[in-house]
């Protein structure tokens, strides 16, 4: 909740008018029921009309500038709760964007989507109802114990009593609430979890009629979830009728105690009926501050979700040039003896607990990879499924840092260079690569400057102009979300468009090319060779024709470097990429 006041400092003079508003309208409308108590009790003993219209007039009076004040109270509370949470969500989404991939293994995407709309949303209620439940309510309490002191010391005893009791009570139960919203929050994790997996997959689902089996898997964590906010919600719920009765019980005790006393001609009429008022307003103070301790049980876990996502300690430092490691191999990219193993602790976790599994065993998936790539250069990297291919991307673009050895880009270190600069240098199709819902020139252009004839020639160099241009709207055709509105090799050609765009100085295809035809794929090569030979070219393929024209192709076997060389020197030096090329390809001659 600390960090929280850093976006409520800019508001802070508002935020104060709103409170100034609602106290003024709250204390108005502790008048009105004193003011009906002098008109009962002595105005229309009188039995003089205007006298009666007169104060009658200041009672509606009194309740439309009550209604006035809350109404504007209300409305700048709205206003500034929402703007308090845009600067909230625009921090935290700038924030995701920046996540190293162990911090993003460490958080999860289902649980960054949560602290991004149900945790915001639970601040956004807090900052909102503070500045005006949180005024109201402890004035209705506080103001109609004083009022009813001033009118009737004798009755007012039983609300000075029973107020302390209550106001202990809802304290008691709000404490013990604050931790069950906690899991609450980590249950709404795994429902996005699982409505994310099958959302993205509802295809796969559909085909292999896994239709019961996921509304199971869904049902599963839904009722756990439910169980949990049921029972954060009791919990927070208890004071509610136990307020409830206590109040019954006072005002029933009013009534007996201000009968006997107004048959006694100690108490007049007109006091008891204001006394059952203040009851109700007093009743409503603590159901208003039992709400707000509600508020502030959910807004504390959320705000420390949401602190912990926006302050999560640097892992992936940028280190001054002096203490970059150094090197005397000559090439734009060197890879120097790197080994690399995923963070168990970040990405091993069990679904319940969000920690490591027992007894699981840091491997790397990476071991002793080394080589150079001159500038301009070509590099193809093959081997099976799982064999570490994309780690290699990852840490050049360093998402991670190296457990052994170090990379290195024209010379310097990556851990010398500032994020933002090393990553303008590529242009990067990934295997799971989105389109927005966008035009296809947004996509495309991404925000960078790229002109019309540039945007032309990078349609035509990625083989997605000749469907582009079949549209009536060209390059602002819209894009589905996903690209779902395109075919796989559309989507991958007009991956590829983004990626050439800004003729970037390295040039990477993960896998860029595998719902090509191999006849397009093979002119897609060609364009790049010819109009991009200035980048330096990183492709990882499933294909031997893809990668066979590179300067060098490397090939891994779980996480090892089984061959380097040409085409022809693997086809003589490396029997597993020989049997990938006659598998593929027919027997080598």
């Amino acid at each position: 909740m600390k960090s929280l006041f850093k976006y409520l400092k800019p508001h802070l003079l508002i935020i104060l008018g709103v409170m100034l508003i609602k106290l003024a309208g709250t204390a108005l409308e502790l008048l009105i029921p004193y003011v009906m108590e002098h008109l009962i009790d002595n105005v229309v003993p009188l039995r003089q009309f205007p006298l009666i219209c007169l104060w009658g007039g200041c009672m509606l009076l009194l309740a439309f500038v009550v209604r006035l004040l809350n109404v504007n109270a209300n409305r700048l509370s709205v206003r500034t709760a929402r703007r308090c949470i845009y600067s909230i969500r625009r921090d935290l989404f700038h924030t995701a964007l920046n996540l190293t991939g162990n911090q993003m293994d460490r958080i999860t995407l289902p649980s960054l989507i949560s602290r991004m709309t149900s945790d915001t949303y639970n601040v956004q209620s807090f900052i909102q109802s503070v500045q005006t439940i949180g005024i109201r309510a402890p004035i209705m309490l506080i103001g109609g114990i004083a009022v009813t002191l001033s009118m009737d010391r004798g009755l007012a005893l039983i609300l000075c009593i029973m107020a302390p009791v209550m106001i202990a009570l809802v304290i008691l139960i709000s404490i013990r609430g604050i931790p069950l919203y906690n899991r609450v929050q980590q249950g709404m994790d795994q429902i996005v979890r699982i409505m994310r997996e099958n959302i993205s997959g509802i295809r796969v689902v559909k085909a292999l009629s896994k239709e019961p089996y996921e509304t199971s898997r869904f049902s599963a964590v839904n009722q756990e979830t439910a169980r949990r906010d049921i029972r954060a919600s009791v919990t927070m719920a208890m004071p509610g009728p136990i307020v409830t009765l206590f109040l019954n019980i006072g005002l029933t005790l009013v009534v007996i105690l201000g009968a006997h006393r107004v048959n006694a001609g100690v108490t007049k009429p007109g006091v008891i009926l204001a006394f059952l008022t203040y009851f109700n307003m007093i009743m409503m103070g603590v159901m208003g501050l039992n709400r707000i301790f509600m508020m502030l049980s959910k807004a504390n876990t959320s705000a420390g979700r949401i602190g912990e996502a926006m302050h999560m300690p640097e892992d992936l430092p940028v280190l001054p040039p002096e203490q970059g490691a150094v090197t005397d191999r000559s090439g734009y990219i060197v890879f120097d003896h790197v080994t690399f193993a995923y963070d168990t602790e970040s990405s091993g976790r069990s679904p319940e607990s969000g920690k490591a599994f027992a007894g699981e065993k840091r491997q790397n998936c990476l071991e002793d990879i080394d080589f150079t790539l001159r500038k301009g250069g070509s590099l193809g990297i093959i081997g099976a499924t799982g064999s570490g291919k994309t780690s290699i991307i990852q840490l050049l673009m360093r998402f991670y840092d190296p457990s052994k050895g170090h990379v290195f880009i024209d010379g310097r270190d990556v851990r010398t260079l500032d994020k933002d600069d090393l990553h303008r240098r590529f242009g990067v199709v990934f295997q799971n690569d989105a389109l927005f819902a966008e035009s296809i020139r947004e996509n495309i252009v991404f925000g960078r400057a790229v002109d019309e004839e540039q945007l032309s020639q990078t349609l035509r160099d990625s083989m997605a102009d000749e469907f582009v241009s079949a549209y009536e709207d060209g390059v602002d055709h819209l894009s589905a979300i996903h690209g779902m509105n395109f075919s796989g090799g559309q989507k991958q050609r007009l991956l590829i468009a983004r990626a050439l765009a800004a003729r970037p100085e390295i040039l990477i295809l993960d896998d860029a090319s595998s719902a090509l035809d191999y006849r397009t794929d093979a002119r897609l090569r060609q364009a790049i060779r010819d109009h991009h030979s200035d980048s330096t070219l990183i492709v990882i393929a499933q294909r031997v024709s893809s990668i066979m024209n590179m300067d060098e192709i490397l090939v891994l076997d779980e996480g090892r470097m089984i061959g380097r060389g040409t085409h022809a020197e693997l086809l003589e030096s490396c029997p597993a990429y020989r049997e990938i090329h006659e598998t593929q390809m027919g027997e080598v001659d």
